[in-house]
């Protein structure tokens, strides 16, 4: 994804809080390629995903007009949990990583309900590559 203006601070560099919409993103994107959707999985399943914990590192600067991937990984997930390392990088290099816990919800009433059986699946599949 392309860093846009509206993506940084005053000096051209991305504000902090951004990287996270990028993990977002990334994470979103995976799920489509693998067949889902948010809104499907909520109206289908009703189910969402929820960011339980963020724990980033800062290593380098991105700036206006970067061109970033965002890795996305699994690294272990539970019934109701996925566990996602990623690494937002550019051609100069890693510039981000975040160790990021989401947590599947009712729809309905916000609790902790089980990953739908398709998605987790889906999850072991890759994680395993």
């Amino acid at each position: 994804m392309r860093v846009y203006y509206e993506d940084t601070d005053h000096g051209g560099v991305v504000y902090h809080a951004n990287y996270l919409r990028f993990m977002e993103r990334a994470r979103t994107e995976m799920l489509r390629t693998l067949g889902f959707s948010l809104d499907a999985l909520e109206r289908d399943e009703g189910v969402v995903f929820a960011v339980r914990r963020a724990a980033l590192d800062y290593i380098a600067p991105a700036r206006f007009n970067d061109l970033l991937d965002v890795l996305t990984r699994i690294h272990r997930q539970s019934p109701l949990r996925t566990f996602f390392t990623q690494e937002v990088r550019c051609e100069r290099g890693l510039l981000c990583r975040g160790d990021i816990e989401v947590v599947s919800l009712s729809a309905d009433s916000f609790r902790p309900t089980p990953i739908p059986k398709a998605v987790r699946m889906a999850f072991s599949h890759i994680s395993a590559q």
